[in-house]
């Protein structure tokens, strides 16, 4: 018998000091070894990297698939193929679905689901439900990731959507910030606040409804940088692990900066307010429309800035198809269109393109999309690195191709909705996805199996013994 199942040759390796040229060993679901060329152990398989770079799998720590609800949107099977795709080995999942993940009981019943239908590992956030100590203590038990609330009311039409997840009160904000200090679970907040919201969205009322700049003026940046100066401010007293997401403008970023070391918080921004503004949405119209808006070229500017000087230090890709049957039954209407656009084949193709650019390195980009999701969730190094005992999830690049984003290609459910990107051309391409040691995507043909991919439950982490 061989003492590797797979060894991953001649290519560029990232371990956590930078890239080195090795071999690298893979045995029973983990990295086996690290090896010198030609020195590794006899290997059942081998692949040729040369030319290759060779990543820990992509983590990303905010998605949507809303299953098992609206498979019209897409399933956990069709989600999880393109994250294969998209070179991510581990996502987690929101808890917006129907009913909101915000019982215990529905936490198992989504486990069990996703379990049944995923092609990548997964973990799943649940909602505070009831705000109280034993529904929280029975979500930590069955493994959620962490919690995520809303400081916005439920949509119209969707409360049971987000009943337990949604808290417009501040008293309810600091009492969630309460239950989960301690805890070690983060608590991530979505953070408009519902007060500003509600005033500019009447005053937007008057505004040409099919004008793309109606949806900003309806959620203009200091809806987001008044409640994210809320929750900072009391998690000053509450002290939890506070994660703010998809930070989108200029006005958060100098909030973020006033309150750095008043308390255990951290903040994500997206590739949509990355690498578009409200330009590529006039253009592409409500198939662009994402809460918070994406804004100006300032805005964008102030977050990589942010990026650059630590402020910012996880990207996301919040991916949330729709149906093609839904956004187009609200063209024209900006105010009615849902929110949300499909990402997970563009975070890693944009993140290399932004390196070939010479925007960051290529280890600062991957930390944003992976190591540094992993280590803030408790899941690191199993996840999030190439170390011995670490996951063999690989994703395997070639930072000379080129990825063209398009309909005809893309492998989510939504990709005929995915006009926000549809033909950009990227420098960096996904070559090879390996989940626990199998290729589950392969020059462009995704083969992992449905329900190949496992649970990530956080309570398990601390007993694994990596090098």
């Amino acid at each position: 018998m061989s003492a590797l199942d797979t060894l991953i040759s001649g290519g560029d390796v990232l371990l956590p000091d930078g890239l080195h040229r090795l071999d690298l060993g893979l045995k029973d679901g983990v990295v086996a070894g690290v090896y010198l060329p030609r020195t590794a152990p006899e290997a059942t398989k081998t692949i040729d990297a040369y030319g290759k770079t060779v990543l820990p799998g992509i983590v990303d720590i905010h998605f949507h698939v809303r299953a098992p609800a609206y498979p019209e949107r897409g399933t956990v099977l069709s989600e999880t193929r393109a994250a294969a795709a998209g070179g991510v080995t581990t996502m987690f999942e929101m808890p917006i679905s129907k009913p909101c993940c915000s019982t215990p009981q529905e936490l198992s019943r989504r486990r069990d689901h996703f379990n049944e239908n995923a092609v990548i590992d997964f973990a799943l956030y649940a909602a505070p439900g009831d705000l109280t100590d034993s529904t929280r203590d029975k979500m930590i038990e069955l493994g959620c990731i962490a919690f995520k609330i809303f400081t916005t009311p439920p949509p119209a039409g969707r409360t049971d959507e987000f009943e337990g997840l949604a808290f417009p009160e501040e008293a309810d904000q600091l009492r969630a910030l309460y239950l989960l200090a301690k805890t070690g679970r983060p608590l991530v907040v979505h953070a408009e606040s519902a007060s500003l919201l509600a005033h500019y969205e009447k005053i937007a009322q008057s505004l040409d409804p099919s004008n793309a700049s109606t949806h900003g003026k309806s959620r203009p940046d200091i809806c987001e940088s008044v409640a994210v100066a809320k929750l900072l401010a009391m998690n000053i007293k509450a002290q939890a692990k506070l994660h703010i997401a998809h930070v989108s403008s200029a006005q958060t970023v100098k909030v973020l900066r006033s309150f750095l070391g008043t308390s255990d918080f951290t903040a994500e921004t997206c590739p949509q307010y990355l690498f578009t503004t409200e330009k590529d949405v006039a253009r592409a119209g409500i198939y662009a429309k994402v809460n918070p808006p994406i804004r100006h070229q300032a805005d964008q500017d102030a977050l990589w800035q942010a990026i650059s000087d630590g402020i910012i230090n996880y990207v996301t890709t919040d991916h949330a198809p729709f149906s093609k049957e839904e956004k187009k039954a609200a063209e024209g209407n900006f105010p009615a269109a849902p929110p949300g656009v499909p990402g997970v084949e563009f975070i890693l193709p944009s993140m290399l393109d932004a390196v070939a650019r010479g925007r960051l390195s290529l280890k600062h980009a991957h930390d944003l999309i992976s190591a540094n999701g992993a280590r803030r969730f408790g899941l690191y190094p199993f996840k999030g690195a190439l170390l011995p005992g670490s996951a063999a999830d690989v994703t395997i690049v070639d930072l000379t191709g080129e990825t063209v984003i398009s309909a005809k290609t893309l492998h989510t459910h939504a990709r005929e909705v995915a006009h926000l990107y549809e033909g950009r051309h990227l420098r960096g391409a996904v070559t090879q996805t390996i989940l626990k040691g199998n290729t589950i995507f392969l020059n462009g043909a995704v083969t992992g199996s449905q329900g190949g991919g496992e649970f990530v439950n956080p309570n398990t982490q601390n007993d694994r013994k990596i090098d």
